[in-house]
């Protein structure tokens, strides 16, 4: 069970945050905060490392649900269920049918903290590297026209109720070259400012595009989640975007692996890129070839167990 409450030594700000990030409803979490550690060593296993967090629930549709519905009820992107659920039909989930809820996440690496976001997961992670807590969040990226850009940023400024002052490659397609506030704005309510460049983090005035590849290039939340992260980061907050379509992790000192689809077509062989990342963490002879080779393949976007026995 991840432990949700804050260090006391933690500062008062971060815990007032936090006290605000997690909510419970009936036996499910949402919007968590995770403890973590890091593993010490930069080879082989480390049995006290802790990097796969969240937990696994399950859920059975109702009459009216659809899968949209219920990944916004568990705050996962629309992506997050149908990689798990690839031949299900999205609008008619089957009833009574009792699915898995992938509310669980191998770590991204990152020798920064801040937020980390992950292009191919399509997820948002927030490391309070104070108090070793974790938090993260579904989103929306740009299309295959205006892709999400990787690198370093940093958050230079936040707004509430944002103008949207429209790029002039998009001022003729809207009409207008700038966009007061209202449920029209695709900013949303909060938006995050990001430098250097014109991208931003900020809510959405279509929840469904969350999981999707739908914006301009800029990171879209669905607005509840975008509310919770503008009180939890403060300007300057470092922001390292990452093109990471496998993750290793490690939780009671076994290994396992989270594969996502490469969703810009980036990566020549994704096998071949799995096992040279396995192997530059020294775990190449520790693992299961059949196991990674099963979950290369099944591209599920869950973290599985590929230690050999």
């Amino acid at each position: 069970m991840p432990k949700l409450i804050p260090n006391s030594k933690a500062p008062i700000a971060i815990v007032i945050c936090l006290a605000l990030l997690i909510t419970y409803k009936t036996n499910l979490v949402y919007g968590a905060a995770f403890s973590y550690k890091l593993p010490d060593n930069s080879l082989g296993i480390d049995p006290k490392a802790v990097t796969v967090v969240g937990m696994f629930q399950y859920y059975c549709p109702k009459k009216e649900d659809t899968l949209l519905d219920i990944a916004r009820k568990f705050d996962l992107g629309f992506h997050e269920l149908t990689s798990l659920y690839p031949d299900m039909d999205p609008w008619l989930p089957p009833e009574g049918s009792k699915l898995l809820i992938p509310t669980c996440w191998i770590l991204p690496e990152t020798k920064r903290g801040g937020i980390v976001v992950n292009v191919p997961e399509m997820r948002l992670y927030l490391f309070l590297n104070s108090i070793h807590m974790v938090t993260s969040f579904p989103i929306g990226l740009g299309d295959p026209e205006w892709v999400t850009p990787v690198g370093l940023f940093f958050v230079e400024g936040k707004r509430t109720n944002p103008t949207w002052h429209i790029p002039e490659s998009l001022q003729e397609e809207y009409g207008m070259t700038s966009m007061p506030p209202g449920p029209n704005n695709p900013l949303g309510t909060h938006c995050l400012n990001l430098s250097p460049g014109d991208y931003r983090i900020h809510g959405t005035h279509q929840p469904w595009g969350v999981g999707r590849l739908v914006s301009h290039g800029c990171i879209r939340l669905y607005p509840e989640d975008i509310a919770k992260l503008y009180k939890l980061v403060a300007i300057g907050t470092p922001v390292e975007i990452i093109y990471e379509p496998v993750k290793v992790g490690f939780k009671g000192g076994r290994i396992f692996i989270e594969v996502h689809r490469d969703i810009y077509n980036r990566i020549p062989n994704l096998l071949q890129y799995t096992i040279d990342k396995i192997s530059a963490k020294g775990l190449r002879y520790r693992v299961d070839s059949k196991k990674v080779i099963s979950a290369v393949s099944k591209k599920e976007g869950i973290p599985v167990d590929v230690t050999q026995d």
